[in-house]
């Protein structure tokens, strides 16, 4: 298989380049990290390209069945983590985390990116003041 020249898709000389490029196309996606809080405060991770997209699908009910009935929902961290591989990862980790050292790392993730003012790969949503 040769590499893509100029945004055209690989050729791999079996007709397989439309897949090809549909992979190429959600690698080189950016991917973002996101924790919603539920309304009894337990914290769901899930990863997605469009997070704004994603979190309205949730709140419709529409999106994982782990937050169905569960709101109202509270989008309270996102983060640009970058291609789809390395979302997988970072999803895995911070899922293997306890209730507790979630919230610990959502603070310090969030304290890292306000000492980072000005960058523009993450996004800090506040912790609704109840649950604080």
């Amino acid at each position: 298989m040769t590499s893509p020249v100029d945004g055209e898709p690989p050729v791999t000389g079996d007709g397989a380049s439309t897949d090809n490029a549909a992979m190429l196309a959600v690698e080189t996606q950016r991917w973002y990290l996101y924790l919603i809080e539920t309304a009894r405060g337990a914290l769901y991770t899930g990863i997605t390209t469009d997070v704004a997209r994603r979190f309205a699908q949730h709140e419709a009910g529409k999106g994982a069945r782990a937050l169905r009935g569960k709101g109202p929902l509270t989008l309270v961290h996102a983060e640009w983590v970058g291609d789809h591989g390395e979302a997988l990862r970072r999803e895995a980790a911070v899922k293997r985390l306890r209730a507790a050292q979630k919230w610990r790392w959502v603070s310090q993730r969030q304290a890292a990116v306000g000492a980072r003012a000005g960058d523009c790969h993450a996004l800090v949503i506040r912790r609704r003041e109840a649950n604080t």
